[in-house]
């Protein structure tokens, strides 16, 4: 048997990919935060019940309607995403203009309710989503087996990631996002809608989470509190990767499931924990986060 470090390869190996799984999970949810704190300045405590949102839809939709995943995987974040937008346009956009603390207490309010409301009709119990036949199964690679449907997580959530990333920064619509957060009244003055590119900005951010819930469903049991356990990992994510940088979420996300998966291997004690310690000591050397811009 292959040994690295004193530890069978298979393990490590193992280790490794479920770090990988749960980095496209950090890197998907993180990337959604990003967009939302640095194009609205809006931290979205609302972020764990919109991925929890996603699993449940998808659920639902299988379950009431027969739809199937992969017809879920589009709808789920689309409906999800309406209902950001809605809660955006009717509620969130009169925050704006106070301090960014009314912003942070609204959505932890929205997420307490929508988390109560589905432990109210569907208890706090998970509830088993089937994976999709085409990717039952998995392949032996020779030092491990890969269950094919773990593979897709991460090729789908790199995939989504590289796509929104290259939205922001590389089209004339990122551009437009991104000099409305500088200066909203010089854009609105060149016939920009402002607005409507500010609800779109939060429905793609609710769209990112719901799409990360879909992902999640046939890996994870579907559950009113399976945000609530994600979301405080990924906060520390976002601001290792600097608050407000895209490319920092999607690079961090993965970084710290591998950092994540290989601290189960070699120090199990510490893989709760490691995520916040590094944390730490991102914030005492570099205050911004790794990609963040110093003020």
């Amino acid at each position: 048997m292959t040994m690295i470090f004193g530890v069978p390869m298979a393990a490590l190996m193992g280790q490794l990919l479920i770090g990988l799984i749960n980095g496209s999970f950090y890197a998907l949810l993180s990337l959604g935060l990003a967009v939302i704190f640095g194009l609205l300045r809006v931290i979205n405590f609302a972020h764990g019940a919109q991925y929890m949102l996603g699993a449940f839809v998808a659920l639902l939709l299988l379950t009431w309607t027969g739809v199937n995943y992969w017809i879920a995987l589009i709808l789920a974040p689309l409906i999800v995403g309406t209902f950001g937008a809605l809660v955006e346009r009717t509620m969130l956009s009169r925050l704006y203009k106070l301090d960014h603390l009314y912003g942070l207490l609204f959505t932890f309010g929205l997420a307490l309710t929508i988390e109560g409301t589905f432990r109210y009709f569907f208890g706090s119990s998970g509830q088993p989503y089937p994976t999709p036949p085409a990717l039952a199964g998995g392949v032996n690679l020779g030092f491990m087996f890969l269950p094919i449907y773990r593979g897709w997580v991460i090729v789908a959530s790199l995939a989504v990631c590289i796509a929104v990333w290259l939205l922001i920064e590389k089209t004339k619509l990122g551009s437009y996002l991104r000099a409305a957060t500088e200066n909203p009244v010089l854009v609105q003055s060149f016939g920009v809608n402002v607005p409507l590119l500010l609800t779109l900005t939060y429905a793609l951010g609710a769209s990112l989470a719901a799409f990360a819930g879909v992902l999640a469903a046939p890996i994870y049991q579907v559950s009113p509190l399976m945000g609530t356990n994600i979301i405080i990992v990924v906060f520390a994510v976002v601001v290792v990767g600097g608050m407000g940088s895209i490319l920092g979420a999607i690079v961090t996300g993965y970084m710290l499931g591998i950092a994540e998966g290989l601290t189960k291997v070699f120090y199990p004690e510490a893989s709760n924990t490691v995520i916040f310690v590094i944390m730490a000591i991102v914030l005492i050397l570099r205050p911004a986060g790794l990609f963040g811009k110093d003020v």
